[in-house]
């Protein structure tokens, strides 16, 4: 299979309009300089994989990298939204500035692979002592764009525009009580210092196989959002339950009434979504009915109009049932993740690209994920696209292989230079199918 990777230079142009007849003898290589790269991002995984950091506190992971493009000669700033780091690259020649992201924090996780450099990294989080792994491929993340910074650094002579690689804390979520990752990055003024006219962003997964690219136009990633509810009632015996007000009944009755809010109140033949409860807290003994119940849950939506109206239906769901048995409910919904949506006109130009790089078969549209992403708010800025890598060995069946998240979560590390090559690519196709004077 013949790779797209050619020089940016006038001519003609091979598909996706990567341009052909650059002077070989002039240009960089970026098959070459690809190929120099391959064992060094693995080293780079690797050593971020032994020495992982939770959300904004990844203040060596950060100097790792800075070291790394500073040693490229690429523009430097740090101690973005707490820890994060960007890099300017740019290029020899006018044109768009292209935005690539890679997540840097890892999960306060124990991990159980008996691999030579897994994490034996502890650490206190929430009063616990816990153990801290990148459970979620964010040190792959790193690594594959450390990786595409050299490439692209390798040729910058000849890029046609600016590459502004952005290395964001905290995608798992800030501490209590902080604000952080790509939300705080904008809120902080990134897009409006650099104004990047497209972002790309991609994410190692166990549910492909190594080296397949999993995609979706439009929306890909549920938007995810956390509901609190209290319910109000009055204590009594449990033998007098006339006697007060049952806050547990009505907890009940708000539990399966919410569930009409997507069956029956909202159009599912939109998208889909889902309101989910996870924790029901409330008394302390078999004979008291208490004062009080404590709910807490999840919504996922793929449609920001039917996230308005869920957040609405299930305050006046919970508050009238609530009131209906003579208890009071109070409900507290704190948004979280936009949908993540893959920009349609974007993604039709760029699959060709990621058909070259991984092959025809290797490119597929996988199914909407109910999980989310915080490179939604760089995606509700400017197009992007954000896309999937298989890691999970062929050997084995992804259906079953660890997750994301897992203590035994595993990457086949071959992986790495799909991505790399992947990322490096819709950069350069981009620049070369978007001139900017």
């Amino acid at each position: 299979m013949k790779r797209l990777f050619l020089p940016l230079a006038i001519g003609a142009t091979l598909l996706g309009g990567i341009p052909l007849g650059a002077n070989p003898a002039t240009a960089a290589d970026p098959d070459q300089l690809l190929k120099n790269t391959e064992s060094k991002v693995i080293e780079w995984r690797r050593h971020l994989h032994q020495n992982p950091e939770l959300g904004n506190r990844e203040f060596e992971t950060a100097k790792y990298i800075e070291q790394h493009l500073k040693a490229l000669g690429i523009q430097v700033e740090t101690g973005v939204a707490h820890t994060g780091v960007i890099g300017l690259l740019k290029g020899g020649k006018p044109g768009p500035t292209v935005a690539l992201r890679a997540d840097m924090d890892a999960l306060p996780v124990t991990e159980q692979m008996d691999l030579p450099f897994a994490s034996k990294v502890k650490t206190t989080y929430q009063g616990k002592d816990v153990g801290v792994m990148h459970a979620c491929g964010h040190d792959t993340h790193v690594a594959m764009l450390m990786g595409a910074a050299e490439v692209l650094a390798g040729m910058r002579d000849e890029l046609a525009g600016n590459v502004l690689f952005i290395f964001q804390p905290a995608e798992e979520g800030a501490p209590d009580g902080e604000e952080g990752g790509a939300e705080l990055m904008l809120k902080e003024g990134l897009f409006k210092k650099y104004k990047p006219d497209v972002a790309f962003g991609q994410h190692v997964t166990s549910t492909l196989p190594v080296g397949v690219i999993g995609y979706r136009s439009g929306p890909l990633m549920a938007s995810s959002d956390e509901f609190r509810i209290t319910v109000d009632g009055r204590q009594t015996h449990g033998s007098r339950p006339w006697g007060g007000v049952d806050p547990i009944t009505a907890a009940a009755q708000i539990v399966l009434g919410t569930q009409t809010i997507v069956s029956r109140q909202i159009d599912i033949t939109k998208e889909p979504a889902v309101v989910s409860f996870g924790k029901i807290d409330g008394g302390v003994r078999n004979n008291i009915i208490p004062d009080s119940v404590f709910m807490n849950g999840t919504i996922r939506n793929f449609d920001m109009d039917n996230r308005q109206q869920i957040f609405a239906k299930l305050k006046t769901t919970a508050e009238l049932i609530a009131e209906s048995a003579g208890a009071k409910a109070k409900v507290e919904i704190i948004e979280g993740y936009p949908v993540t949506v893959n920009n349609p006109a974007l993604t039709d130009k760029v699959i060709p690209v990621m058909k070259a790089v991984a092959g025809d078969k290797n490119v597929i549209v996988v199914p909407k994920i109910t999980g989310a992403e915080d490179f939604s708010y760089f995606a509700n800025e400017v197009p992007g696209f954000y896309y999937f890598l298989g890691v999970t060995p062929k050997s084995k069946d992804p259906a079953t292989a660890a997750s994301n998240h897992s203590p035994r979560f595993y990457v086949d590390e071959s992986a790495l230079k799909v991505g790399t090559e992947a990322i490096t690519q819709l950069t350069l196709d981009y620049m070369a199918n978007n001139p900017k004077n």
